[in-house]
């Protein structure tokens, strides 16, 4: 049996301002109806299981939600309390499957990669799949279409006979320089991230390459604490593990690496350049989303989420517009957004975690409007859903209903309050707001106080399991 291993840790940090710490790029809708996440779970094959995913632990919610949205069930969610790379990601997931006796071949894919033609797709995951049932450790390849630096290259004993190869050696990105060499000689393929193998036959060689990845991951794994479909480590163990690649800790080592070619449209979907690459354009190669009017402009990327955006005279570049930063940049420059965010990072701006509104599982909250000593937000509660037991020490809140019947529990009083009625949270008392209805409840939320940052936020009991 082929079991899906989804690796769903990244940040995306070079698609800001759209993708944030903690809503990235592969839980948004950027190519579809459906997010990068979803896209990557829908096109497997039919004759695989159901997925083993893995993903940052503040990401869980994003990620279960998204399975119910397309219906999709899995063996597992895997927490990281903090990234470790591939090489640990997939140490964790080769462990579970191993713990409950399954020897299977994991299909390692990265959850947020843009692919066209799934029965090209299929076809070469059937390819691999017998090579890794014999024992090889097998990744995919691209066969490069132009010359393109923001990949790593596998350069591959080309066999003209065979659906296969042997690995000569992985590559760096390249200069352009370079990168039209390795186009030229037609040996060079570009490398996917997307791996086939037993998982046995990985740890076995991650525990000759890398013991100490291999040991970390299972003293770590040894103290599991399942909570419904969420499967919780160790994280103090987990975080001593070393960072590396499974290029770096394995693919580069092994004696038993192959690479079989994928036919198909690829992108890793890493810029908004790339993202230009592959989008639907108006007939001067513009590509605009929301509301947008152009004037004289070739060649650009415009994204806006929440106004009106016009642009005059402009050509080569990117426009993303949303509800609390903008971007321009020349198409060719970006990669260089990470520095942005490195600068953000540095100075704690809360544009590089969050939008403006930021979703939780019961819901969501969007920041309205603040200023000195105040903040208004609008809160959506799903139906049935609740927020936690909580105080707060530095704040106090006013709530007012807009749509439905809220409960409110504040101190030793429970009361409910229809359209039009508020109500008021002194600061520290403990309090909860629940929504019992089958349609979503909707409250404008007032906070005044010294302090209002999230963290000010102390919760006494939580069906969510958050601190």
């Amino acid at each position: 049996m082929i079991v899906p291993v989804i690796l769903s840790g990244g940040s995306g940090t070079r698609l800001w301002p759209l993708s944030r710490k903690h809503h990235p790029k592969q839980f948004i809708n950027l190519i579809n109806r459906t997010s990068l996440f979803q896209d990557t779970i829908i096109r497997l094959p039919k004759d695989c299981s159901e997925p083993l995913i893995v993903c940052n632990e503040e990401h869980r919610f994003l990620a279960a939600e998204q399975l119910r949205e397309i219906n999709k069930n899995t063996k597992g969610i895997i927490l990281e309390p903090e990234g470790r790379n591939t090489a640990a990601a997939i140490a964790l997931s080769a462990l579970r499957l191993m713990s409950q006796d399954e020897d299977s071949i994991m299909l390692v894919l990265a959850a947020d990669h843009l692919i066209k033609n799934d029965k090209a797709f299929h076809k070469s995951i059937k390819i691999a799949s017998e090579l890794a049932e014999s024992g090889k450790l097998v990744t995919f390849g691209i066969p490069p279409d132009k010359p393109e630096t923001d990949y790593g290259y596998i350069e591959a004993k080309i066999d003209n006979t065979s659906n296969y190869s042997k690995i000569e050696s992985f590559v760096e990105k390249p200069n352009l320089r370079i990168a039209e060499k390795y186009l030229k000689s037609g040996r060079h393929l570009w490398n996917s991230g997307m791996f086939m193998f037993k998982a046995s036959v990985f740890l076995e060689e991650l525990k000759k390459f890398e013991p100490e990845i291999f040991s970390t991951c299972k003293k770590a794994c040894s103290i599991e604490n399942i909570d419904s479909d969420f499967i919780r480590i160790d994280n103090n163990i987990f975080l001593s593990c070393p960072s590396k690649s499974i290029d770096y800790a394995v693919m580069e080592h092994t004696k038993n690496g192959l690479v079989v070619p994928l036919e198909a449209t690829w992108n890793d979907v890493g810029s908004w350049s790339s993202l230009w690459d592959v989008k639907d354009k108006d007939y001067n190669g513009n590509v605009c989303e929301g509301d947008t009017i152009l004037e004289d402009v070739k060649n650009t990327y415009i994204f806006s989420t929440n106004r009106l955006v016009s642009v005059v005279g402009a050509s080569n570049l990117v426009i993303v517009d949303t509800q609390d930063a903008l971007l321009v940049a020349e198409k060719n420059q970006t990669q260089k957004i990470k520095k942005i965010v490195e600068k953000l990072q540095n100075k704690n701006r809360s544009e590089i975690e969050n939008y403006r509104k930021v979703h939780r599982p019961w819901g969501y909250y969007d920041s309205i409007d603040n200023g000195e000593g105040f903040q208004v937000k609008r809160i959506v509660v799903n139906p049935d859903a609740k927020l936690s037991l909580q105080k707060h020490q530095y704040r106090a809140e006013h709530w007012v209903v807009v749509k439905g019947i809220a409960r409110v529990k504040c101190d030793d009083k429970v009361f409910d309050l229809a359209e039009n009625q508020s109500t008021y949270i002194p600061q520290g008392s403990l309090h909860r707001l629940e929504n019992h209805q089958k349609t979503p409840l909707e409250i404008i939320e007032i906070q005044t106080g010294d302090y209002l940052g999230e963290d000010d936020i102390f919760r006494q009991e939580d069906n969510y399991d958050r601190n």
